[in-house]
C-alpha cells in the first residue's frame, strides 16, 4: 500500500538531516513510500533488482533460501537503514527476500536513481557502504560460529545480537522489540527448531529468558554472555 510521505519522519533520519530543503525535495521527487503489514514482502530472492529502499519505520527480516531448500535469516533491517542495494553493488537481482515483521514504512526509488541520489545525498552511499561492511562482518561471524561453536553458544550469540539491535528495557529484563519466533532463531543459527525449543525451555527454567508467541525477554544477559563465550 502506498503511504503518504511524512517529511518530519524523513527529516529525522541521519542521512537526510543535513540536506537543504531543495535537495530533500529533489531526493523525494522520485521516491515512493510503501506501508507494510507484518508478513508483507518488499521483494523476493531472485527478483530483478529494480529498486532500492530506506526503512523509515518498523522492522524487516531478510532471508535466503539455499539450493537445498533451507531458509536462513540473514539479517534484520532497522529504521534508517538502506536495503535492497543489489544494483549499487552491480548485482542484477535481489539475493534475498525482505519481509516486514511489524507494521513498517519503506521509502523506495527506481534502481536507475542510485547514482543520482548518491551524488546529491552522500550519506545514502555511506549508509550503504556501512550496510555492506556490516553484512560481510556478520557473514564472517556466522561462518566462524557454525564452524567452531556448539549450538548453545550460537543461539546465545544470536539473542545477544538481537538485544543490541532492538533491546528495550522493561520491568523483568530486556525485551527484543520485534516479533522473534523460535523458528527465526533456528534459521539464524543453523539449528533445528527442536534444538532451539529445548534450549529456550531450559533457559526459561533457569530464569535466563522468558518467551511467548514471537516474544523474547532476556532476563539475565550476563549469564547468556557467559554461555556465548563458552564459560557458562
Amino acid at each position: 500500500m502506498t503511504a503518504r510521505l511524512d517529511r518530519a519522519v524523513i527529516r529525522d533520519l541521519p542521512m537526510f538531516r543535513d540536506l537543504a530543503e531543495t535537495d530533500l525535495d529533489a531526493v523525494l521527487a522520485t521516491a515512493t513510500a510503501k506501508r507494510l503489514a507484518p508478513g508483507d514482502i518488499v521483494f523476493r530472492q531472485g527478483d530483478v533488482a529494480d529498486a532500492f529502499f530506506v526503512l523509515l519505520h518498523g522492522r524487516l527480516k531478510v532471508t535466503q533460501t539455499t539450493p537445498e531448500g533451507q531458509q536462513v535469516v540473514v539479517r534484520h533491517v532497522n529504521p534508517g537503514e538502506v536495503f535492497g542495494i543489489a544494483r549499487a553493488v552491480r548485482r542484477p537481482d535481489f539475493p534475498g527476500t525482505a519481509e516486514a515483521v511489524v507494521d513498517s514504512i519503506a521509502l523506495g526509488w527506481p534502481s536507475d536513481q542510485w547514482d543520482v541520489l548518491a551524488a546529491r545525498c552522500p550519506a545514502i552511499a555511506v549508509n550503504a557502504l556501512a550496510t555492506v561492511g556490516q553484512r560481510l562482518q556478520d557473514a564472517h561471524t556466522r561462518i566462524r560460529e557454525l564452524s567452531t561453536e556448539a549450538v548453545e553458544r550460537r543461539v546465545a550469540h544470536a539473542l545477544l545480537r538481537l538485544v543490541r539491535q532492538a533491546g528495550r528495557k522493561i520491568d523483568d529484563g530486556i525485551l527484543i522489540d520485534f516479533p522473534v519466533s523460535r523458528q527465526d532463531l533456528a534459521e539464524m543459527t543453523g539449528a533445528t527448531l527442536h534444538t532451539v525449543s529445548r534450549l529456550m525451555a531450559a533457559w526459561e527454567t533457569k530464569g535466563l529468558v522468558a518467551s511467548g508467541r514471537k516474544r523474547v525477554v532476556v532476563r539475565d544477559a550476563h549469564a547468556l554472555l557467559m554461555i556465548a563465550e563458552g564459560e557458562g
